[in-house]
């Protein structure tokens, strides 16, 4: 089966059975592949992979991320779709997965771990009760498929709002959201966003230093498997340390029209 043959793939990059499991990624190349080969593959095959490389004792968390909500669109926990990629939206509609709370940076939980998130409702979107807290928690794994360090480390929004980084700053979002139970009301929740009348850009080369001090297993983007994995608790050591030592400017961050080499 094509599940079993990419779960072997996954096994190979880092993911073990029973590990939770924050999956960011792009399926664009695996598709390819296998249409080289003459099969089609769905993105619930691909899921499926996932879910039985973490076994039934594992957990899978997909980032439902949907922006819409700052813009003033109406969130429904029942609908609102995952604007990540295909994987995503077939996490979300999963029949066993629990939607976390957030209307901005929602997760699908599948697996053993699912309820410890359901009825998560978290007001700060990367803040200490928000799953990228539970994840490291239940010491869980950041896995990446074939997507650049820009586009896939959210995870480092949570450390810089544990640390307070001078660089962001909390701001509010308020609109219509629609509960699990179908009940609507006007709520406020919270994100730490990037200051950006200081021109403050997010990303830098923090995924090399990653790689550089063994955090990161498995593949590069594009090569091989396309899947790295690092254990959350490591990649957030790492991070805590480039900040609180005053290395963020030119490593998480850079400042629109200054050389931060």
């Amino acid at each position: 089966m094509l599940e079993k043959e990419l779960a072997k793939d996954w096994t190979q990059s880092g993911i073990s059975t029973g590990d939770t499991v924050l999956l960011h990624s792009d399926l664009r190349r695996i598709i390819r592949r296998f249409v080289r080969q003459g099969e089609r593959i769905t993105p619930g095959q691909i899921l499926d992979s996932f879910l039985d490389a973490v076994g039934p004792s594992g957990t899978l968390l997909l980032p439902l991320f949907n922006f819409d909500f700052t813009k003033g669109v109406p969130f429904d926990m029942r609908s609102t779709p995952s604007q990540m990629g295909a994987l995503t939206e077939a996490g979300r509609l999963h029949p066993q997965a629990v939607r976390t709370g957030h209307p901005i940076y929602s997760f699908a939980v599948i697996g053993q771990h699912a309820k410890r998130f359901e009825r998560v409702n978290n007001f700060s979107g990367y803040g200490s009760d928000s799953p990228f807290a539970i994840l490291r928690e239940l010491g869980g794994k950041i896995s990446v498929l074939d997507l650049p360090d820009k586009h896939s480390l959210t995870f480092v929004h949570h450390v810089e709002e544990m640390h307070e980084v001078p660089y962001r700053y909390h701001k509010t979002f308020a609109g219509d959201y629609t509960d699990s139970d179908g009940r609507t009301g006007r709520r406020t929740y919270g994100l730490f966003v990037r200051n950006v009348e200081k021109g403050v850009l997010s990303g830098g080369p923090i995924g090399e230093l990653m790689w550089e001090k063994g955090v990161y297993k498995g593949c590069l983007p594009n090569e091989g498997t396309g899947l790295r994995v690092a254990s959350a608790n490591s990649a957030y050591d790492l991070i805590a340390e480039v900040i609180t030592s005053g290395k963020a400017m030119g490593m998480l961050y850079s400042i629109a029209g200054e050389d931060s080499a």
